[in-house]
């Protein structure tokens, strides 16, 4: 059986934050129909993909899937399991954000088959909640932790964002403070990007909002690694930490270069060396799977170049890349061509080269961009 990952896309929000660039509607129209057309999608693609997989991961993100009711969400993870070989133990996500759950309604997304919420606090510090435009505060993100924790989730992953227009080492060490001290197992750290087509690339452009150099910005980064592995979270990905254990199937399949599938308006699918992806526009969604079944706004074939570059790329990001398994796959040429650069890299402490594993120090996952440009 071929393991598989599955991805679930709920478009819908009840507000659009200045810094994000995922395909989002504020409405609640259509929520309905949606729901039908993606169960036809579900449906449609099992029979072409379903024999011979099974689903290690069902992962819900958007979008704000924690506004739709338990029912809703409950309603999808029947569909995907009619049709699909879904493992007993399959981790199923829930991308949560503070403000649109209580302990009742956490309690009844655990009912509908959820394992693991990743709840979108982004930070502890209300000025800065409050620049971000989120709809929660300090008070409520912490009390969403330990509803979860009190609905009986063992598995809990927090999102902070560092690097905010005024933010100062201090203040985001206030944030990792707060976040090691919640009763959760995953916190995903990123740096602020500044995305096209974002409100708040718009003000920058109008010269609203000033946004801090790349020197800081790396310390930052540098200071979440030390902090976090100091206190018991280790480093498994670029931005990812995680007590033993806890590793994100959903996304160790992704830095493992594995198949996924995906349903929902803008939502990427990868097997067999193609990847394809959905229209964005929810009523161009809606409308292509109610003509054929499927919404595809595009496709492309992987070449055997591009494969090795992705799968380097994503190993590397992530938790290493398995010699073994590599050369198996492409053979040993090219890792042999890589090996005077990459024997560069150990003397300069940024990669582990060992007969099994080469794998990013944390000094390399500060540069990580720059070493896989000149990798590959």
């Amino acid at each position: 059986m071929k393991k598989t990952a599955c991805y679930i896309h709920i478009p819908f929000c009840d507000h659009k934050c200045i810094y994000c660039d995922f395909y989002s509607i504020i409405t609640t129209d259509n929520v309905q129909t949606f729901l039908q057309s993606l169960k036809k999608e579900i449906n449609n693609y099992a029979d072409e993909f379903s024999s011979g997989r099974e689903l290690i991961s069902i992962y819900f993100g958007g979008g704000t899937p924690s506004l739709m009711k338990p029912n809703y969400i409950s309603d999808i993870i029947k569909t995907v399991k009619t049709h699909f070989n879904v493992l007993p133990n399959a981790e199923i996500t829930l991308e949560t954000n503070p403000g649109t759950v209580t302990l009742e309604k956490l309690i009844k997304f655990r009912e509908a088959g959820i394992n693991r919420v990743s709840i979108g606090i982004q930070s502890f510090n209300n000025n800065e909640l409050n620049f971000l435009t989120r709809i929660h505060n300090s008070e409520t993100a912490i009390e969403t932790v330990y509803n979860a924790k009190k609905a009986g989730f063992e598995n809990i992953s927090l999102d902070l964002i560092f690097n905010l227009p005024g933010q100062t080492k201090e203040k985001w060490i206030a944030n990792l403070e707060k976040a090691v001290q919640l009763p959760v197992k995953h916190i995903s750290a990123y740096s602020l990007i500044l995305e096209r087509g974002t409100i708040l690339n718009k003000m920058v452009l109008d010269g609203k909002v000033n946004l801090q150099d790349d020197d800081f910005d790396a310390d930052l980064y540098q200071t979440t690694i030390d902090y976090l592995n100091e206190n018991g979270f280790y480093q498994y990905e670029v931005s990812n930490f995680v007590k033993p254990g806890y590793e994100c199937v959903h996304n160790n399949a992704y830095w493992n270069y594995t198949d996924y599938i995906s349903f929902g308006t803008s939502a990427h699918s990868f097997i067999n060396k193609k990847r394809w992806w959905n229209f964005s526009s929810l009523k161009m969604y809606i409308a292509a799977i109610e003509k054929t079944g499927k919404a595809v706004a595009g496709s492309e074939i992987i070449t055997d170049d591009k494969e090795i570059d992705e799968y380097v790329m994503l190993a590397m990001r992530g938790s290493g890349l398995n010699v073994a398994e590599f050369n198996n796959r492409f053979g040993k040429s090219w890792l042999e061509k890589k090996y005077p650069y990459l024997e560069l890299l150990k003397n300069r402490n940024y990669v582990l080269i060992n007969d099994e594993k080469i794998s990013l120090t944390s000094s390399g996952y500060a540069v990580c961009d720059e070493i896989l440009k000149d990798l590959l």
